[in-house]
């Protein structure tokens, strides 16, 4: 069963827009017995970030969407329209729709929730419209199960903000991990709802992604016991590597995203991660200033080089909007390309329109030709000037396109020449493949070209990267980025992460053998295991930066996450998965529904990976990847379709203002600078 949760949401929404009536196809387009009714829509920004990847407003039209409002906005009352309201089950959208009901602000509400609302807040919601004699005005209560943002037909987010520092802040009590656990939990029972999966369980033992399986599973179990379960369909043989990225953390969870935390701050090369990274991309959206690219240095060479002579019109500081989506079928073929190919590919598509475009011209008619032509002549000449004029609406569509990529395009190049993107690229390669690189030229690259944040970053990928670097090293390193006013927090955080690992290491040499599961238990001292795994994983996370990760560019470019995973769906035994457990919510009540580590599951087509504190585009491209060889290649699972999931997803740079934040609830101090660095250096192109 090929798992599309992308159109499973659409749907979803499709049917909630239509007050919950089955939807019919028919040749004029989608229809319902409430297709003619004209409803007004209320949002609140999380389910606006929801709808925004998935429907556009002429998609809205087409369901009778006349007018959508944010729930928390001052409104005119519409007596007379049905309003449809989409919002999270919180307290103050409850509050909202009370207050609604009892102005009378619209005819009839049908209430959607994103998620299943709590008890008490749906006795608040009972009490409050009785009191106000206004229970008649609510005609219909949904919870859709639909608390996710799906962003790719294999992709989603929870939405989740500042998940990594939530789960690993060393300040954090026993009830803000909970509740964050919780909402992890309830925002992938929303997921398995939509997809109709109740998937087998795979996860590492102990750490968050460990309690996140253990209440996933215990949610499953006793859903499946009611007489009204959400999954009668549901796929026996989907497998669900549910946090199936783990490893060290560091105060609270995000043992998922340390699994392979240089992942989240190294540099990219490729297209969408690009985007995402060095643009911004937001819900499939990216935000062009214009005036801002074009005109640098070198603009006249290379496959983008008419975007750059042409970026320079427009006044500075306007900005355009581009929608990345599967509706662009340059972005689809080329999302997940090297930059350099994916600008090759602009420039050819360029090239091949304006030749498209010229034979377009020649077909029609010039001068008199058409009052000295003979009639067989004229009619040819009329069947050509058809099938040419035909031909303009699908030339001016692809013109859109380029348009849009040649701007990006360019854009990104601006920026790689500006901060030598390229340069810090290939030695966070060299770095995460061979574990050092020109130490010299590292450090003439963060005393020169690049932002702060690249130089912090390079300098994060040095650390985890370099078992051997001396103490001198690591402070000619420091030093550099002190010259450049960098904010050391983040090194300062890796730093205490690394000593931690070096610490527990030497306790499970000195325990020999035995797994290190006692040994670094008894290190943990009193905290109890919501904070426990902080030691627990530290150790088997960046010991495995060297090991595990060296590959990381080379053969394939296969990341950890995606060996894993591979394993795990091949059902063969692995390094990285031998110690995963594994939870079927589906065993026998009377038995245990966790198996041993390690044990073959057999091979399996389909799987949904989640990592806890923060995912990436990197990540879910080498995952399709894996996907997409493994189909190719007629292995016994056949073809493979994985959805990767996550809190939220990160840029690098994103990513890296977290691991500051816990640097500085850490403990850590910038020194004062020295009166001689007062405008130093440093300050050049690219620093921000």
């Amino acid at each position: 069963m090929a798992l599309s949760l992308r159109q499973k949401q659409i749907d979803t929404i499709i049917r909630m827009l239509n007050l919950n009536s089955p939807v019919t196809v028919t040749m004029g387009g989608p229809s319902t017995s409430d297709g003619d009714v004209y409803k007004v829509l209320l949002l609140d920004k999380y389910s606006r970030d929801l709808i925004s990847p998935l429907l556009k407003v002429s998609d809205l039209r087409k369901h009778g969407i006349t007018l959508h409002l944010m729930v928390d906005a001052d409104r005119q009352p519409i007596p007379d329209v049905p309003a449809v309201y989409f919002v999270q089950a919180t307290p103050g959208n409850i509050q909202r729709v009370i207050q609604d009901a009892t102005r009378g602000t619209y005819d009839k509400m049908h209430l959607n929730f994103t998620a299943s609302v709590p008890r008490l807040l749906l006795e608040d919601l009972a009490a409050g419209t009785l009191k106000a004699n206004a229970l008649h005005r609510v005609a219909r209560v949904f919870d859709q199960y639909s608390e996710f943002v799906c962003l790719d037909h294999g992709l989603f987010s929870l939405g989740q903000p500042e998940s990594y520092v939530r789960l690993n802040d060393p300040m954090a009590k026993d009830k803000d991990v909970e509740g964050a656990v919780e909402s992890i939990v309830n925002g992938l029972f929303c997921v398995l709802v939509t997809l109709g999966v109740v998937p087998v369980i795979r996860c590492p033992e102990r750490g968050p992604a460990e309690m996140v399986a253990r209440q996933l599973d215990a949610k499953l179990r006793a859903h499946l016991a009611t007489h009204n379960n959400l999954f009668k369909e549901a796929a026996a043989g989907a497998l669900a590597a549910g946090a199936a990225a783990v490893a060290s953390g560091g105060g609270g969870a995000g043992a998922d995203r340390n699994f392979e935390l240089a992942v989240g701050v190294q540099h990219e090369w490729t297209y969408r991660p690009l985007v995402h990274d060095v643009l911004g991309m937001k819900l499939n959206r990216v935000s062009i200033h214009k005036g801002g690219a074009g005109g640098g240095a070198g603009a006249g060479s290379g496959p983008l080089s008419p975007v750059l002579k042409g970026a320079g019109g427009g006044g500075a500081g306007k900005a355009t909007s581009y929608e990345l989506d599967d509706s662009d079928s340059f972005w689809v073929a080329h999302s997940e390309s090297p930059f350099p190919k994916a600008a090759e590919a602009v420039d050819m598509l360029l090239k091949k329109w304006t030749q498209d475009k010229e034979q377009v011209n020649a077909a029609s008619p010039t001068g008199d030709a058409f009052s000295e032509a003979e009639d067989e002549d004229l009619m040819g000449r009329t069947k050509q000037l058809s099938a040419a004029m035909s031909a303009v609406p699908q030339l001016m569509e692809r013109k859109r396109v380029i348009d849009k990529h040649v701007t990006i395009g360019g854009t990104l190049l601006e920026e790689i020449k500006s901060r030598a993107l390229d340069a810090y690229f290939s030695m966070e390669e060299d770095l995460l493949t061979r574990g050092s690189t020109d130490r010299a030229a590292m450090l003439d690259l963060l005393r020169k070209r690049g932002s702060r944040e690249d130089k912090l970053r390079l300098a994060i990928i040095y650390l985890m990267a370099t078992d051997n670097a001396s103490a001198g090293d690591v402070e000619a390193v420091e030093a550099a980025l002190r010259e450049q006013g960098v904010d050391l927090a983040a090194l300062h955080y890796i730093k205490q992460v690394k000593r931690v690992n070096s610490s527990f290491a030497a306790v499970a040499a000195a325990g020999g053998g035995g797994g290190g599961g006692g040994g670094v238990g008894g290190m943990a001292g009193s905290k109890d295991d919501l904070l426990d795994w902080a030691g627990r994983l530290a150790g088997q996370s960046l010991s495995r930066v060297t090991a595990g990760v060296k590959n990381l560019l080379a053969g394939g470019r296969q990341l950890q996450l995606t060996r894993a995973v591979e394993a795990l769906m091949e059902g063969r035994p692995g390094q990285d998965t031998d110690s995963f457990l594994c939870l079927d919510p589906k065993a026998p009540k009377g038995g245990s529904s966790s198996t041993a580590a390690g044990g073959s599951r057999g091979a399996v087509r389909d799987a949904i990976v989640f990592v806890i504190g923060g995912g990436n585009y990197m990540e879910y491209g080498g995952l399709q990847e894996m996907a997409r060889k493994a189909g190719a290649g007629g292995g016994a699972a056949g073809v493979r379709t994985v959805v990767y999931g996550t809190t939220e997803m990160l840029a690098g740079s994103q990513f890296v203002e977290q691991l500051s934040e816990l640097g500085r609830k850490m403990g850590y101090k910038p020194p004062p600078p020295p009166a001689e660095a007062v405008g130093g250096a440093g300050a050049g192109a690219g620093q921000r």
